[in-house]
Formats: C-alpha cells, sequence, structure tokens
C-alpha cells in the first residue's frame, strides 16, 4: 500500500494499517515532513500501547517494533507505486492538487491497483475522472484521532466497481475498522450532517439569539454532544469548514444549508483559524 499525505496528523490514518500486518510507504514531499510523521506515529502508538498493553510492557515494545517494520518513507510516488495494490491520497482539500496526483500516479500505477482518496468534502468522482481507473477508485474517509476513531466512511461513485468497493471494505476491517457505505454525496454521511449543523449554530449566534457559550452548554448537556459546535468549529479549523461550505455553495448555490457566514468569513480573513493559530470562536493560551 502506497500512502500520499501531506499533513503530518493524517499519518495517523496509516498508522492502523501496519499495526495490522500491511506493508505500508508513506510518501510526501520532503525527507523532513516525513520525520515529523514517522516521530508523530512513534509517539502516537506508544500511547496506544500504554492502554492495550498496560501489563505487558514487553509485548508493547514488540507491537510498536514490529508496526514500524512494517512502514516505510519515500519522497517519489512513482517509484513506490509501481508494485501496490491499494493508493490511499490524503493531502490538502484541493480540487486541482488532488487531481494532478492522480493523474500523474495513474500512468505509473499497475492496472489492478485501486486509488482511494481520503477526502472529507470534494467529490470522488471529480477526482476519478482524472484518472483512467475509474472504475478501480473509491472514497476511504478516517476519522480523526484515527487510531481511536472506529468508523470509515466507504464511498462507492456510480462508476466504482462492486469488486473494487469489496475490496474496501474488506481492507477497511482488515485494519480494525468499522465501515459504512454511502455515494458519493456532497460530505458523505457524517460532514453531510455535522457542517450544517455547526453553521446553523453560527447564524444562530449571529441573529443574536443565543451566546456561542450558551450554545456549547446546550449541545453538550442537552443532546450529549462531547464538545459544543463552537468548540468543534476551532477544533476541525475555521479555514476548513469555510472551505467545505464554500465548495457546496458552488455545487448547490440555492441550499439555504450550505450558505456561507459572514463571520465565519471575517475570522478566516483575520487569520483566527481556531486552535491552530490560538483563536477562533474562542482564544486558547
Amino acid at each position: 500500500m502506497v500512502v500520499y499525505d501531506l499533513d503530518v496528523e493524517s499519518s495517523f490514518n496509516f498508522q492502523v494499517a501496519a499495526a495490522s500486518g500491511h506493508t505500508v510507504v508513506l510518501v510526501d514531499q520532503s525527507d523532513e515532513i516525513l520525520k515529523k510523521s514517522t516521530k508523530g506515529i512513534e509517539e502516537s502508538l506508544k500511547r496506544v500501547t500504554k492502554k492495550k498493553f498496560a501489563d505487558k510492557p514487553e509485548a508493547g515494545a514488540e507491537f510498536i517494533e514490529k508496526t514500524l517494520k512494517n512502514l516505510t518513507t519515500s519522497t517519489d510516488a512513482v517509484a513506490v507505486v509501481h508494485s501496490t495494490d491499494l493508493v490511499i491520497e490524503a493531502i490538502v482539500e484541493n480540487q486541482e492538487i488532488k487531481n494532478e496526483l492522480f493523474k500523474r500516479l495513474d500512468k505509473f500505477a499497475p492496472e489492478h491497483t485501486i486509488f482511494a482518496s481520503n477526502t472529507s468534502s470534494l467529490q470522488i468522482t471529480q477526482l476519478a475522472n482524472s484518472t483512467t481507473r475509474q472504475d478501480r477508485f473509491g472514497g476511504l474517509h478516517f476519522f480523526n484521532p484515527v487510531p481511536m476513531m472506529k468508523l470509515v466512511e466507504v464511498i462507492k461513485t456510480p462508476m466504482t466497481s462492486q469488486k473494487t468497493y469489496e475490496s474496501l471494505m474488506d481492507f477497511s476491517k482488515a485494519v480494525g475498522k468499522s465501515p459504512v457505505s454511502c455515494k458519493d454525496t456532497p460530505g458523505f454521511i457524517v460532514n453531510r450532517l455535522l457542517v450544517p449543523y455547526m453553521m446553523e449554530a453560527v447564524r444562530l449566534f449571529e441573529r443574536g439569539d443565543a451566546s456561542k457559550e450558551d450554545i456549547d452548554v446546550a449541545m453538550k448537556l442537552g443532546a450529549g454532544y462531547p464538545m459544543g459546535p463552537f468548540e468543534l468549529l476551532d477544533y476541525v479549523g475555521l479555514d476548513t469548514s469555510k472551505y467545505i461550505i464554500d465548495g457546496w455553495h458552488a455545487l448547490e448555490p440555492n441550499n439555504p444549508l450550505f450558505l456561507p457566514s459572514p463571520l465565519l468569513d471575517k475570522l478566516v480573513e483575520e487569520k483566527k483559524l481556531g486552535r491552530k493559530t490560538g483563536e477562533g470562536f474562542y482564544k486558547y493560551k
């Protein structure tokens, strides 16, 4: 399996594959990024083993060693794609950049190789159309933190073959996840429900109907959510949320659920993107 990744956090997606015995090649633009990703995976494995092997430290050390042996890195995707069964892309959420990557890899990957995208908001069909293997293309949307979250959304386009779909479902189960199936609809299942909910919370606040603090408390205590919508927006990143809603609005401009938010746009323009910048809807130390 080859993974093309531009995010240290999303590299954890493939820790679970290596931990379940799959041979994984993590590909990125530079050795520096790959070192950060590998270090992040090692730290994540240590956290996992503390819980999984609490009473068996030697077994935990062996688990980490075996997992890391299954994981190698490279800066040359073309060189490693020649001998792989599955390519998973997890780069920046940009349609053009993803298309260019898939178009390039499509020329060198074996005919049987399946391509999958870990996108959370872009249409899998459009990504598949950048290749000549539309029948061997699908979506595998993991959820953060990947080592802990059991869910994977398996996305089947109208062109995805049944064999490809079954292979993606089987792979998801093999890495210890619980896959759910969804057609290629904006946001799939989770984000299609979650993003409009968060945007409606922003609109509620924009209208002055309730404070953001009270909205968060209400959803945590009234609906049992672990985080309120504003806390979640800050955690996800306001720029990411804006990118998603703007993309959906462009696809369906008459859908009221996909209307942009002036307040969200203002915060992103001011570089107040949430936890990662120290300020979003809330301030962080």
